[in-house]
C-alpha cells in the first residue's frame, strides 16, 4: 500500500508584497514601542509640561519624517517600479536600521528595556528589508 506524503500548500510571495508586509511590521513595532513608553514613570508628566525629547519644532519634524518613512514605504513598495523600489528599500532600510540601533544603544536602562527589544526587532526587520531588496530577482 502506497502512503501519500502530506505537504502543505505553499506559493512564492511577490517581492513587492513581502516588502510591504515587512514595512507594516516595522510600523506596528514603532507604534507599540511609543505606546508602551507612556507607562514609563514620569513620561506623561513630561509630555504635559514640555519636558521631553521632542521639545523643539525641529526635533518634532525629524521624528515625524522618521516615522512617516516606513508608513509611506508600505504603499510605495506596492506601487513604484522595481528599480526605484529596490533603491528606496535599501536606502531607507539602511537609514532606519542605523537609527533604531542608535535608539537601542541609548535606551539601555531598566525602564526602557522594552524599547531595546523593540529597537532590536525593528533593526532585524529593516535588515531583512535591505537583504530582500538587494536580492530582488531579475526577470
Amino acid at each position: 500500500m502506497e502512503s501519500k506524503k502530506s505537504e502543505y500548500e505553499d506559493f512564492k510571495i511577490n517581492t513587492k508584497m513581502l516588502l510591504s508586509a515587512l514595512w507594516t511590521s516595522v510600523i506596528f513595532l514603532y507604534i507599540y514601542g511609543d505606546y508602551f513608553e507612556l507607562y514609563v514613570p514620569g513620561k506623561v508628566e513630561g509630555l504635559l509640561n514640555g519636558q521631553n525629547m521632542l521639545n523643539t519644532p525641529y526635533k518634532l519634524l525629524f521624528a515625524t519624517i522618521s516615522l512617516a518613512l516606513p508608513s509611506l514605504m508600505i504603499f510605495l513598495s506596492l506601487m513604484i517600479t522595481p528599480k526605484w523600489n529596490r533603491i528606496l528599500n535599501i536606502s531607507i532600510g539602511a537609514f532606519l536600521t542605523l537609527f533604531t540601533l542608535l535608539v537601542c544603544a541609548s535606551s539601555l536602562s531598566e525602564w526602557r528595556i522594552f524599547y531595546v527589544m523593540f529597537a532590536l526587532l525593528e533593526s532585524i526587520i529593516t535588515s531583512i528589508i535591505i537583504w530582500k531588496a538587494w536580492r530582488w530577482p531579475m526577470n
